[in-house]
């Protein structure tokens, strides 16, 4: 079997819960999965299909995106190394939600079978995933919980989350690079984008979030922090 592409097998190397894999078995797994580059705004898997592959994030950030009969409610943003659609491939049943590519995203594709059959032998993995699954359901739980809050109190959190996503340490500031429209935030906070605009408005002009042209700074996460305990 010859060596697989070196671009390819780079992919694996943000995805933590593979970290276990010996050489031989990157290569067998790379020789069965496809990369496909998706861009901004594409869908990645559509709410009610039903799932086919395992997939990972190798490059960029997506969306997941559930739609509702008020509204659309983004429920969470998703970075490198981290799977999506996890569940519907676990209990073989369709996406509860649409993923839709924030950046341009690289996304690893594995058929079901050929990643089962390595799950057989990396019990390893199995827990890592697992504890993936639990941690998006308690975050999930919190979101919900959050969105029968004030609206100011869920859009500073929803900030909050950003930053702390992209490893922000101490109280800022910090930057989130991630090109989120006024709709988009709407959308994990739960309200109208009128709503958001009004209050990311007067958030730039007391200096609590500056929109940049390709995501936001917060000068001070501690004041952020304050909003989001209201």
């Amino acid at each position: 079997m010859p060596p697989a592409d070196p671009k390819l097998n780079s992919l694996l190397d943000p995805i933590h819960a593979l970290a276990g894999l010996t050489p031989a078995e990157r290569q067998a797994l790379l020789e069965v999965s496809t990369a496909h580059i998706h861009k901004p705004g594409a869908v990645i898997f559509q709410e009610g299909e039903f799932s086919k592959e395992v997939l990972f994030i190798a490059i960029g950030a997506v969306k997941v995106v559930k739609a509702t009969p008020a509204r659309r409610i983004i429920i969470r943003i998703i970075g490198p190394g981290e799977p999506i659609g996890l569940v519907a491939a676990f209990e073989s049943r369709p996406y509860p939600a649409s993923a839709i590519a924030l950046i341009p995203s690289t996304i690893l594709h594995v058929p079901e079978r050929d990643f089962f059959s390595l799950l057989d032998r990396h019990p390893e993995i199995v827990r890592q995933l697992l504890r993936i699954v639990m941690n998006r359901q308690v975050d999930l739980g919190g979101r919900l919980t959050e969105l029968a809050g004030a609206i100011e109190n869920r859009i500073a959190r929803v900030f909050l989350d950003l930053a702390h996503a992209s490893d922000a340490a101490g109280d800022g500031p910090v930057e989130i690079r991630l090109p989120l429209t006024r709709q988009d935030i709407a959308d994990l906070a739960g309200t109208t984008m009128e709503t958001a605009i009004r209050i990311l408005s007067r958030w730039g002009k007391e200096g609590v979030v500056l929109s940049l042209g390709d995501g936001f700074r917060i000068p001070s996460l501690r004041a952020l922090k304050v909003l989001g305990d209201k």
